[in-house]
């Protein structure tokens, strides 16, 4: 049959394809919609100043911040060993997704420990062909026997690793947002007294996702297989569902296409797989779109398998306390949604615990002990904590966990967020802490509240002067969110903050900062 899109008439669901009317008609709706590819005041800081500020120039690696691209990151490691090229072609966020910090994830590869090139979610695409083109120019074994081999290392502990999850019993969701908000940010909680895991504030939460069963049967659809055929052990749509990524389409599969096309379209195939984009619609290829785009190629469901990237978990900062609940966690999850041309797309993970996974379920989670980001050992200490949206998931967890355990240090909250009306996260337990002298200040920050948008960093600024008096008392500084833009923004309006109201010059202020982390006083969780 036939579906008119914006496009000329496509073929996309054969008659005899094997679904039920039910399917039939879901699916038909389904791909009218969603094959539409149509064509459709703070600076960040210098180069030179991140180098000192990331506490980086010692050590030869100015290239460790997420804000630089892949070809800058580059440059600066040019003429370094292939373990610091390999740690520059990281995404620099250590976010212990890969189950190591950016730093011994290369380490790891270089030594030849860790065969698989394919661990770091936030670097996708660029950073495994740098990764591959690094170890096959550094005289490694070839980077493609690399990537698929098994690792040899034995499994760690149950729940304590992305290799070995335990299995823990989803809860609850409770939706963050008030009427009128653009977002949509879920409060979720697991069970986890039949796993028995527990966890430190400032630890992250590992969950396995499975990916959208409407999507998996679009991709079926196209592929013009049957549902229960069976691959490696499993049916085609039970492996699609839990077992492989769907989302941008990997070099292996153009590779799989050029072998089974000719002409034009072998040669797009084998362009795309080169990391080039001769259509100008790269963008659009998730596996989905690349079966729309080659409708042509006539793919077994093995070969087809074969080609994708294993179903990578994700990471959440937790945003409660072991210490205040135990046998329980909570996330504080941004359910991501956003569409590309007239397609929707779905964050694979948000969306399983926003709508999909129901209370009673078992789900496969672990927990990743966190890299230099938890309470400062002293519970004296007093500490600040920065964290728009769902970056206020771990200071959350912070001050349950100092309420609980009666810490005297005080505590001072910047939180901020589109509208104080809809989009004001926690805020009865927020207030109740402040009443109670839990949290010492809290500092509010709206973007959508008036005529001038107002975020953390402004607040930082304006409260600059006690803000530096903290520091002088000894506090301790965190950061959550955003790598990209916020983090960087933070870290200037600290710079500004300190050369203002310390009476420094702006090189003594960067500097300043930069002897706050080295002292692990400045801490930051980005993604």
């Amino acid at each position: 049959m036939t579906v008119q899109t914006a496009n000329p008439i496509v073929q996309v669901l054969p008659e005899t394809a094997p679904f039920s009317e039910e399917q039939r008609s879901w699916l038909n709706g389904f791909f009218a919609g969603l094959l539409s590819l149509d064509n459709a005041g703070v600076t960040a800081l210098s180069p030179a100043e991140n180098a000192a500020v990331m506490g980086e120039a010692d050590d030869g690696a100015p290239w460790h911040d997420p804000s630089l691209d892949m070809v800058e990151r580059m440059q600066l490691a040019q003429g370094k060993p292939l373990p610091r090229k390999l740690f520059a072609a990281m995404a620099q966020q250590d976010c212990g997704q890969c189950g190591y910090i950016c730093e011994t994830y290369s380490a790891a590869i270089a030594d030849g420990k860790e065969p698989r090139l394919n661990l770091c979610a936030p670097g996708g695409k660029d950073t495994l062909r740098m990764l591959k083109t690094l170890v096959e120019e550094g005289g490694s074994a070839p980077a493609a026997a690399l990537a698929e081999a098994a690792p040899t290392a034995a499994l760690g502990p149950l729940g304590r690793c992305r290799e070995n999850p335990a299995l823990a019993t989803f809860l609850s969701r409770r939706k963050l947002n008030g009427e009128g908000s653009e977002k949509e940010t879920w409060h979720v909680e697991f069970d986890l007294a039949e796993c028995g895991l527990d966890y430190v504030v400032g630890d992250a939460f590992g969950i396995v996702a499975q990916n959208d069963p409407r999507l998996v049967d679009a991709v079926i659809a196209l592929l013009g297989a049957r549902p229960d055929a069976m691959v490696g052990g499993k049916t085609l749509r039970e492996a699609l569902i839990s077992d492989l990524a769907l989302g941008p389409a990997p070099d292996a599969l153009f590779q799989l296409i050029s072998y089974v096309t000719g002409g034009d379209t072998r040669a797009k195939a084998k362009r795309l797989a080169a990391g080039e984009d001769p259509d100008g619609d790269l963008d659009r290829l998730d596996v989905l779109g690349t079966l729309h785009k080659f409708g042509q190629a006539r793919l077994s469901p093995e070969a087809f398998v074969e080609a994708l990237d294993p179903l990578q978990p994700r990471l959440y900062s937790i945003s409660s306390s072991h210490n205040a609940g135990p046998g329980r966690i909570s996330l504080t999850v941004d359910t991501v949604r956003y569409k590309i041309g007239s397609r929707p797309r779905w964050g694979v993970a948000s969306t399983f615990l926003g709508e999909r996974v129901q209370p009673g379920d078992k789900v496969p989670v672990y927990v990743q002990r966190a890299h230099g980001f938890g309470l400062p050992a002293n519970p004296e200490t007093p500490v600040i904590m920065c964290g728009p949206g769902t970056g206020v998931a771990p200071f959350r967890a912070f001050l349950h966990d100092r309420r609980a355990t009666q810490a005297p240090g005080k505590n001072w909250l910047f939180f901020g967020h589109q509208r104080r009306a809809s989009d004001f996260f926690y805020e009865d337990e927020l207030t109740a802490m402040k009443e109670e002298g839990v949290l010492t200040g809290l500092t509010l920050a709206w973007s959508r509240d008036g005529t001038e948008k107002i975020y953390v960093q402004d607040r930082m600024r304006e409260r600059g002067a006690e803000l530096f008096a903290w520091l002088e008392e000894g506090a301790h500084f965190y950061v959550c969110g955003d790598a990209k833009r916020m983090a960087k923004d933070v870290e200037r309006a600290m710079v500004d903050v300190v050369a203002e109201h310390g009476k420094r010059s702006p090189d003594e202020a960067v500097a300043y900062v930069a002897a706050l982390k080295k002292a692990g006083r400045y801490q930051a969780d980005v993604y």
